[in-house]
């Protein structure tokens, strides 16, 4: 399923709204590092890919950027585990 992902950066957040719930990734960038430190998903939005949508578009945002990435978020680093694909942006 595809998904309308805004980008706030007042807010340092990636988000979706869906059935009247807001899914969100929270980020913070310093020194050419995006740190992913939260992505949250309401429980009536679980199990739809949401939150995978949120890393990918984050990740991509990353790529875009030339920023390296570390993620203080679980969900969001075994995303990256699972995508081989990003992890030339993990902060070495």
């Amino acid at each position: 399923m595809t998904y309308n992902i805004g980008h706030s950066q007042k807010k340092n957040r990636f988000e979706v709204e869906c059935l009247g719930q807001t899914a969100f990734l929270e980020y913070i960038v310093a020194e050419g590092v995006m740190e992913i430190r939260h992505t949250i998903v309401p429980a009536e939005l679980e199990g739809q890919g949401i939150g995978s949508a949120l890393v990918k578009q984050a990740l991509e945002y990353a790529r875009d950027n030339h920023l390296n990435v570390t993620a203080s978020c679980d969900f969001a680093e075994n995303y990256i585990l699972r995508h081989k694909e990003y992890g030339d942006l993990l902060l070495s």
